[in-house]
């Protein structure tokens, strides 16, 4: 049936002319793909309203991505500022209410072509930290970009370790101002989004420096450009970083600060104030301060991280039946690459990830939320958990998605490193994330941090926060299965999971080693530090028990629906056992999995790979990305892969300037004749 804009249906459709190669993959489909995407969306009203905003977008030749892969970098995000502000337009003559679940999917299907996206982030601050009165003052004139903000935080010389930022904030009684400086070369604030030439605005995080004391981090609004001419502000120095590894549409910035006077009320203040005395008065959990950084990595999770993994399974998974490489079988046609184990081997786990990620951060976004409403209330319990769930879930996410789209574009052969195959893009895009909001080794610290701390919980009897409640309640027996169909009940290889997690924390490593380095004289610091590589495995196992688990649970809301379930747990059963098929070496210690086991995990982990491989392309088709979304000559819908490549390679400004390229040449022949 042809698909039709603005409706429930698809964007795509089996109407077109499509390669006979992909479109025998969409025949006899064992699933409905329909159902499938509308879980994806959360319910079949969300699908048929994202695809309705979705078409608006598609049918406005201004939102056009013909010429990005061709594009500086300056045309980038000159072309990003345009597009956000005709966007802001858009919305408002299409009726789309501010905060509406229109806003959010126009900003989700834009997000690589639009600018201002930390500007964003600046309101979620002052939401999260400010007063009714700040709220009041500062938000109506953020939406209406009557300002532009930016969220500064990171310093050239710090990230994460926020208690190491080195921007201060003095108080002076006498003007009822902060004085702020940025004291020393690393103490510029450097990376931020929106700051390099278009914030005139920015939530500034600073030491906060009272009668000679210091009482931590502390964000401030600050005016860091004029709202006449742009120019800098006095005692402001700020420009732009240079060129980066993709995101060419965003101007990352520095800022100096010399002697900034903001007035006492551009602190945000929800949770602490200073008091026009100078006394300083704190309510509720010190570690409220992360909530914005909370914010910015499930919302990062959610509309950006999980879709590029879920946008290179697509390509990759289309293309490879498309693709025909030698035989299969001697005097056969060339096969499709996706019939080749190894091929199957590369992509489907990454496809089974994608999922797995996706019902992950819906039980990190269900966390966040009920966190949420408890801040508003002053009520701080969730956070330390929520805090931990974010860090472990962002480092595992990021470290993923990133190595599973490289995989999708060298599973692609060379055209997977054209730019018009969409995957470098998405790469540059997906890899900078393991280091947003740090290192990914600084969260996984955190998160242990954590554990350790619920570790001494659970040996008090105290109760234990909802993602750490197996600490208290683990076999420590053998796994019992025994044939390889054992190895697809969940209970099992969840159980494999846990104990997994609680060995690596616990039993042989993280806390015994440093429990034996303080018995053998070292400071504390010391034997954590002797312990750090341990710690960041437990929190990895402890983090993949998480997703496991999660997946697992997720089966049971589709119990009644038998076709979508069985594909679901296909998937969950290749993602639970490629992570033991490739970390054989921990399920095997303390001989919980024998060899034998092992062996069997592993057989039947291939056998999963060609279950699923009739049904890869309409499981990649449930993500329902567009063409124009997608932007890949190898993705698209039809699978009209060379003819699209050579057309869009057509395009190039390089094949426009024949007569001048020919000139010069001809120039330089004759002046070396001449010499």
């Amino acid at each position: 049936m042809e698909a039709k804009k603005g409706n429930i249906f698809s964007p795509n459709s089996l109407g077109q002319n499509v390669n006979p190669d992909l479109d025998i993959e969409r025949k006899n489909i064992s699933f409905s793909i329909e159902h499938l995407t509308n879980i994806l969306d959360g319910g079949a009203n969300n699908t048929k309203l994202r695809r309705e905003v979705e078409a608006v977008l598609d049918a406005d030749p201004e939102f056009s991505q013909e010429n990005r892969y061709f594009q500086s970098q300056n045309e980038r995000y000159e072309s990003a500022v345009r597009k956000t502000v005709y966007l802001l337009q858009k919305m408002t003559k299409m009726g789309w209410i501010e905060d509406g679940p229109e806003q959010n999917y126009c900003f989700k299907y834009l997000t690589d072509d639009l600018a201002f996206s930390i500007h964003l982030i600046f309101i979620k601050s002052i939401l999260a930290l400010g007063t009714d009165e700040q709220i009041n003052k500062w938000i109506p004139l953020a939406k209406k970009i009557f300002i532009i903000g930016t969220y500064a935080q990171t310093e050239l010389g710090h990230g994460s370790n926020l208690r190491g930022l080195e921007t201060t904030a003095t108080f002076d009684v006498a003007t009822q101002e902060f004085i702020l400086n940025t004291p020393t070369f690393s103490a510029m604030k450097w990376w931020p989004g929106d700051l390099g030439r278009t914030a005139t605005h920015a939530v500034v995080f600073a030491q906060l420096y009272l009668k000679g004391h210091c009482y931590g981090m502390h964000p401030f609004i600050v005016q860091i450009r004029s709202l006449r001419d742009h120019s800098p502000g006095q005692g402001i120095t700020l420009g732009d970083i240079g060129p980066k590894m993709g995101f060419e549409n965003i101007d990352n910035g520095f800022l100096i600060l010399k002697n900034v006077r903001v007035p006492r009320e551009n602190m945000l203040a929800k949770f602490s104030q200073v008091l026009p005395d100078g006394q300083y008065k704190k309510q509720g959990s010190e570690k409220i301060n992360y909530l914005t950084m909370i914010v910015v990595r499930v919302n990062m999770l959610q509309s950006s991280i999980i879709p590029c993994l879920m946008k290179a399974c697509t390509i990759a998974i289309r293309y490879s039946v498309v693709r025909r490489q030698s035989e299969l079988k001697p005097g056969d046609p060339e096969a499709k690459i996706l019939d080749y184990q190894t091929q199957q081997q590369k992509l489907f786990p990454q496809l089974a990830t994608a999922y797995a990620f996706h019902f992950i951060c819906n039980y990190l976004l269900d966390i966040f939320h009920r966190c949420y409403n408890q801040t508003q209330e002053g009520k701080f319990d969730l956070l330390p958990e929520l805090h931990a769930l974010a860090a472990g879930i962002k480092v595992i996410t990021t470290e993923y998605c990133s190595a599973g789209v490289e995989v999708c574009r060298r599973a692609c052969g060379g055209h997977g490193y054209s730019l018009l195959s969409g995957l470098p893009s998405i790469y540059m895009k997906v890899v900078p994330s393991c280091t947003y909001e740090g290192e990914n080794t600084l969260p996984f610290i955190s998160e242990a941090l954590f554990l350790i701390k619920c570790y001494g919980m659970a040996q008090m009897g105290q109760p234990l926060p909802s993602s750490v409640a197996y600490f208290s309640s683990v076999n420590f027996g053998k796994c019992q299965a025994q044939e390889k169909k054992d190895f697809l009940n969940p209970d099992i290889y969840t159980d494999a999971y846990k104990h997994r997690a609680f060995r690596l924390v616990f039993i042989k490593n993280a806390v015994m080693k440093l429990q034996q380095l303080v018995q053998a004289g070292k400071t504390q610091h010391e034997a954590w530090n002797q312990c750090t590589v341990q710690l960041t495995r437990a929190a990895m196992a402890h983090s993949h028990y998480i997703v496991v688990q999660k997946f697992a649970e997720e089966l049971r809301n589709h119990a009644k629906e038998s076709a979508t379930r069985r594909v679901l747990k296909n998937l969950c059963d290749l993602f639970a056992l490629h992570g033991i098929f490739s970390n054989a070496g921990d399920f095997m210690q303390d001989a919980y999995f024998s060899t034998e086991q092992i062996d069997r995990v592993t057989e039947t982990y291939l056998d999963l790979l060609a279950v699923i491989r009739r049904d890869a392309v309409p499981l990649v088709d449930a993500f329902d990305f567009s063409d124009a979304s997608l932007n890949s000559a190898l993705g698209s819908y039809d699978g009209l892969v060379y003819q699209r490549l050579y057309e869009w390679a057509k395009k190039s400004p390089t094949n426009h300037q024949v007569r001048r390229i020919n000139g010069i040449a001809v120039a330089i022949a004759l002046a070396l004749r001449l010499v």
